[in-house]
């Protein structure tokens, strides 16, 4: 019994089952059974076929293999931190920024049925803003009922704060006591300029009386192009740091290098003597123009 498989393993070992040297040979056979006219044509075809692989073949491979990188092509490369975020990129990868926040959101008692409300955004952020996004600001009385949600379209400036202003706010019989500001959609980050940087408030000045209360500053443009469309948010803190008071105003234009005085006015004294105040130039940032879209 034992001789018999020992036969069989020899007779594998001189005659292996080659299968593919088994192919090759029935397609070789096939090939040189054909006559010369068809096996000419059949090479023929092959060299065409080869020919058209290389000379057009080729260069579209290259072309695939070599495509630019871009911050549109759905892949993250050249330096990307996400797909098409980050890196050279105008869009920015959210995961690469200190976080946003709203520091807080006031209401304030312009005279009876009428309030102003203010909401301080602050973007730690150097270089990275958000062009434009939605919001809601609601207002509730001391007994936390809703008196009215308003809803707008504001900017994040970067390095900063960004008051966020709604003058005129009519609250019926009521009285507004508090405010919660949210965003209502995502934010963008992008990579922008910041045109309100070179703004510069000072002379900053309080006048009161019984029935009115006004502040004064001087307002100049440092840089070397004029500056148009300019709002100023106000707002006026107690020797605690509390807010007492917002008011927004504008500028048309400031041109290059000049200065003019700005006003903000409310119609009765402050609620409490002055501690501090905050003028804030409040400018739409721009998209960087060096970084790739």
């Amino acid at each position: 019994m034992r001789d018999r498989e020992l036969s069989r393993q020899d007779r594998k070992k001189k005659h292996p089952d080659n299968r593919a040297t088994l192919g090759r040979a029935v397609v070789l056979g096939t090939i040189w059974g054909m006559s010369w006219s068809t096996r000419r044509r059949i090479i023929y075809l092959t060299g065409v076929f080869i020919f058209f692989a290389i000379v057009v073949g080729g260069p579209v491979a290259y072309w695939y293999f070599n495509i630019p990188a871009t911050c549109h092509d759905g892949i993250q490369n050249q330096g990307e931190t996400a797909v098409d975020e980050g890196g050279p990129c105008l869009m920015l990868n959210p995961a690469d920024l200190q976080p946003e926040g709203v520091l807080w959101a006031r209401t304030f008692l312009v005279r009876p049925g009428l309030s102003d409300a203010v909401a301080y955004i602050d973007n730690p952020n150097q270089n990275a803003g958000v062009l434009q996004v939605s919001y809601e600001l609601d207002l509730y009385d001391d007994q936390n009922s809703l008196i009215s949600d308003l809803t707008g379209e504001t900017f994040i400036m970067p390095g900063g704060v960004t008051p966020v202003f709604v003058g005129g706010i009519n609250t019926g019989y009521r009285v507004a006591r508090y405010a919660q500001f949210k965003f209502t959609a995502p934010l963008v980050w992008e990579k922008v300029l910041d045109p309100s940087s070179t703004i510069k408030v000072t002379n900053i000045q309080t006048t009161q009386s019984a029935s009115s209360s006004q502040v004064t500053a001087l307002a100049t443009n440092t840089s070397v192009s004029n500056i148009s469309n300019i709002t100023f948010v106000a707002t006026v803190f107690d020797p605690s740091g509390n807010a007492i008071a917002t008011s927004q105003t504008a500028l048309q234009g400031l041109a290059a290098g000049g200065g003019q005085h700005i006003y903000f006015t409310w119609p009765s004294a402050f609620s409490s003597p002055v501690g501090s105040i905050d003028i804030i130039p409040v400018l739409a940032p721009e998209a960087d123009p060096s970084a790739e879209r």
